[in-house]
């Protein structure tokens, strides 16, 4: 295949061609066109093979991409730029290949089947041997055919490609022009006597046999992946290339958490902000010292004899986990030297320093809206315990159920009286308590009657008629979303002289109301009484009487 990444069956269908090609010269027999057969059929396989690979390498950035977009973006696009270009190439000399079979064979030839080339037993290639269409397509009688405009699209595609490698990339620029080559032969050739192909047009399309030409463009195609190929791998390299390029080397320490019970372990992470996981930086945990080189740039270094006044920390995964077991409370410092290589085999040291605070176990349970709970709501309560996290608690209760609802918990007492919520955690496999609070455990306010938002009083005839009902309202100071539903009332009025009463039985203000409502003069008294509403328990409760004066 002419470059340095050929595989043992690319060298096999070289080695072919070329033996086929110096056969051709000497004689255009069937067992040799037969033969081209055969390595159209290899180069095809070949093909498919880069094509395979490519899709792999394109998934590749892909996911690259979804974990680390920024970093990978710039590469992707070029990457996706790379495969448009060459899938364009590629399916113009499939274009190509399919109009030169059209030409020899006709139109309607059954070889090619919806674009596609099925050149098989059963719908053989006819004119393996036509020397003449395959040049007047490719080279033509002014030397103008398609072979001159693809050669400028190959080295277009190949110019393009070498613009992405860099020059450090020999290998990889070496393959790229190999597969890609489009300089003329330097001697020999394989046109009629007396004549010698001078270009790489005349080289591959003149004077050949069509099944030759359909053999070469196969081979430019599988050239064109190949390409394709080395670009996308030397690109998906050029992703993380950069990473250990560091031009500032900052300490960092992740603990689990800022407070620990006495008894318990501090446990904490200590990396480089910039890091590269296939090394193992050197961390050490003590006391040390900082003194100027000759340079006039500070260095670190520890004081005193290791495993006695300082220790070494394990790393996995280019961090350092440092683990200590607590004991007496209060305010603890920690510090020492993280070291790591640099690409010239040298060290550069930082200093960090932490803290953590070690505290008797403590209990808080925070009611969010209200200290009581009451029933038939969902009563909303966050739990924590300082120096845990909260998937190590587990609370439980009296007179009630728990249950999960975001970042807290949903309490549901069972009846009136008081309710014991205690929390207990998982320290390494084993339940510690924490303590418990006790809560008082209330039935939940009676609303109070409205009309239109008001306590009664005077009211504009037209804005009593304006609503449905009266309305079970909660008071203010109740924060939970909570509703009751007028179901009943009674409404008693004067009229003509003689005391009249009606009844609803759904809630709402009944045509006979509305219609008593239009007939009263300025100044009328109107009562809502025995109102009745129904919560969300189901228990129904009677809010009392809502006296109205029509202004």
């Amino acid at each position: 295949m002419g470059h340095g990444k050929e595989t043992p069956r690319q060298k096999m269908i070289g080695m072919m061609y070329l033996v086929l090609m110096a056969m051709l010269a000497l004689n255009v027999s069937r067992q040799v066109l037969d033969a081209f057969v055969l390595i159209d059929e290899s180069l095809i396989k070949t093909t498919e093979n880069f094509i395979s690979k490519n899709k792999d390498a394109y998934f590749a950035f892909e996911q690259a991409a979804a974990e680390q977009p920024a970093k990978t973006k710039p590469w992707l696009d070029k990457a996706m730029e790379v495969k448009r270009r060459a899938d364009e190439l590629y399916e113009n000399v499939h274009n190509l290949k399919v109009e030169i079979i059209k030409a020899s064979e006709g139109e309607d030839t059954e070889v090619i089947q919806e674009g596609e080339i099925h050149h098989s037993p059963d719908h053989p290639i006819k004119g393996l041997d036509n020397t003449m269409v395959p040049a007047e397509i490719m080279i033509g009688a002014a030397r103008d055919g398609a072979g001159f405009a693809l050669k400028g699209e190959m080295e277009g595609f190949r110019d393009y490609l070498l613009s992405l490698i860099s020059e450090e990339a020999i290998t990889t620029r070496e393959s790229i022009l190999g597969s890609l080559d489009t300089s003329d032969p330097e001697s020999g050739g394989h046109g009629k006597q007396g004549e010698l192909p001078t270009t790489w047009e005349d080289h591959h399309f003149a004077h050949l046999p069509l099944i030759a030409v359909i053999s070469l463009m196969s081979k430019l195609q599988s050239d064109i992946r190949n390409a394709e190929s080395d670009a996308i791998r030397y690109l998906y390299s050029m992703i993380e290339a950069g990473s250990f390029k560091f031009n500032k080397i900052d300490p960092v320490v992740i603990a689990n958490s800022d407070n620990v019970t006495r008894g318990n372990e501090y446990r904490a992470k200590i990396f480089l902000a910039a890091f590269d996981t296939t090394q193992k930086p050197i961390v050490y945990v003590g006391e040390y010292d900082s003194t100027i080189n000759d340079q006039g740039m500070v260095e670190y270094s520890m004081k005193g004899t290791l495993g006695q006044d300082y220790d070494s920390v394990p790393v996995a995964g280019g961090r350092g986990i440092y683990t200590v077991k607590t004991s007496a409370n209060g305010d603890k410092q920690w510090g020492g030297i993280i070291s790591l290589k640099r690409l010239d085999g040298s060290y550069t040291s930082k200093p960090f320093t932490a803290s953590y605070m070690v505290s008797e176990p403590s209990l808080v349970v925070s009611p969010t809206k209200m200290n009581v709970f009451y029933l038939g709501v969902d009563n909303p309560v966050e739990i924590s315990v300082p120096g845990y996290p909260a998937d190590a608690l587990r609370p439980s209760m009296t007179n009630g159920t728990f249950k999960r609802s975001g970042s807290g918990y949903i309490v549901n007492p069972t009846r009136v009286g008081e309710s014991n919520i205690s929390v207990s955690v998982d320290v390494d496999g084993t339940s510690r308590s924490m303590g418990s609070k006790p809560f008082r455990v209330r039935p939940v306010p009676d609303p109070f009657a409205t009309l239109a938002k008001q306590k009664g009083g005077n009211y504009a005839k037209s804005k009593v008629l304006q609503e449905f009902g009266p309305e079970a309202t909660m008071p203010d100071w109740f924060e939970f979303d909570l509703s009751f539903k007028v179901t009943s009332f009674t409404m008693g009025a004067t009229v003509q002289g003689f005391f009249k009463r009606m009844n609803s039985t759904d809630g709402t203000f009944t045509g006979e109301m509305r219609e008593t409502l239009r007939n009263l003069g300025s100044g009328a008294r109107i009562y809502l009484d025995d109102i009745k509403c129904v919560g969300p328990d189901g228990s129904t409760r009677n809010i009392g009487t809502l006296p109205i004066i029509l202004n």
